[in-house]
């Protein structure tokens, strides 16, 4: 039988280390195995539960659906970047068939994007008016894995900026739709107006955030409702910005100031209690495969090193109800030259991908 030895360090929380571990049937285990016939191959470095990219779109690129073979591609270069458990934040393709794949990562749904009619991107979303809002978000979660995604806040045309998409009414009443199906609700959120009602109403999680203040914050950390900043996918505003200037210059001025604040409003939202975790927004405009750049990222905000590699892991994996690295738990692992805690830069550079209990890329010792 094959059995893969964790030579180096099994870090099985942020400051929780094992001195090695075993991998048999596809499963972690910390007690040597015995009995005849075992093939063992080491694996050298140091080990982290596969990452987590809580904000990601297998699926959806720019234009709407994408094929089942570039889904496959998409999932591969977030596989290979060590990123394997996917939080697909609405995508309208069925990628369903993944789940079937061993070799593919883990992805926990939240159906397609619910959005106002003509305020969202095109070929995206379920678009609907505010009194269809609580059946189509009851629907989407029967159709998820426990999540529902709604389009907060969008471009008004009429005002030249961004603006809330719904009232609270229409919120309250999706919101307890979508819980009494036992479904969490999260919602793009970018500007500062959209925040209290969604709170208010009960989200369980803000995209984005960017648009994050004193009181929002507060009433975030009080309620535990986390952000997934998405960083990365912040970084283009002053490009979207660009393009919006000359017919949309509010919302242009806009984005602006709310890509100066960025990590300032990350860092509060982190020193105020207000849980972060780690998502790329892959699958729009951005590839695939980025979430050490994510993790980078909420470092430069002002995360301590292993706060920012925990929104990416451990924590995270804890809230999307999956396991880390526990006594039979999946072997879903990426391991490391050297401790990754100490250096994020490692991050982008694993030394050895292990999905299900297979080593999918990098290097096998003897």
């Amino acid at each position: 039988m094959q059995v893969i030895r964790l030579s180096g360090p099994v870090l099985t929380g942020p400051d929780q280390m094992h001195d090695g571990a075993w991998i048999l049937g596809g499963r972690i285990t910390f007690e040597r195995p015995t009995g005849p016939g075992l093939d063992e191959t080491v694996v050298d470095g140091w080990a982290i539960p596969g990452l987590v990219d809580a904000h990601s779109h297998v699926g959806l690129d720019t234009h709407g659906a994408v094929d089942a073979a570039t889904s496959e591609q998409q999932a591969l270069a977030d596989r290979d970047a060590g990123a394997l458990l996917l939080r697909d934040a609405g995508s309208p393709a069925d990628t369903r068939w993944i789940d079937d794949r061993d070799d593919l990562p883990v992805i926990v749904r939240a159906g397609r994007h619910i959005a106002r009619t003509r305020r969202y991107l095109r070929n995206y979303a379920h678009e609907i008016e505010p009194g269809q809002l609580p059946a189509m978000m009851a629907a989407q979660a029967r159709l998820g894995d426990g999540w529902v995604k709604i389009v907060g806040d969008w471009i008004d045309r009429d005002t030249g900026d961004l603006a809330p998409c719904w009232p609270l009414d229409a919120l309250t009443a999706g919101m307890a739709a979508a819980h009494a199906e036992g479904a969490r609700v999260t919602a793009h959120c970018f500007g500062e107006e959209c925040l209290p009602d969604l709170l208010a109403a009960g989200v369980d999680c803000v995209e984005h955030a960017t648009g994050l203040g004193d009181h929002t914050r507060t009433q975030a950390a009080r309620s535990g409702v986390p952000i997934v900043p998405t960083l990365i996918n912040i970084a283009t505003f002053p490009q979207i910005a660009a393009k919006a200037q000359e017919k949309f210059p509010l919302y242009a001025a806009h984005l602006l100031a709310l890509h100066r604040r960025r990590y300032e409003t990350v860092r509060a939202a982190y020193e105020e209690g207000v849980p972060v975790y780690c998502g790329t927004d892959a699958g729009g405009s951005l590839p695939h495969g980025l979430v050490a750049s994510e993790v980078t990222q909420l470092h430069a905000a002002g995360l301590p090193r292993t706060a920012a590699l925990d929104a990416a892991c451990w924590s995270a994996r804890s809230w999307l109800g999956k396991p880390s690295l526990a006594e039979g738990a999946p072997a879903d692992l990426v391991v490391y030259e050297a401790d990754p805690r100490l250096d994020l830069r490692l991050l982008s550079a694993p030394s050895a991908v292990v999905l299900r209990g297979a080593v999918t890329s990098g290097r096998m010792v003897g």
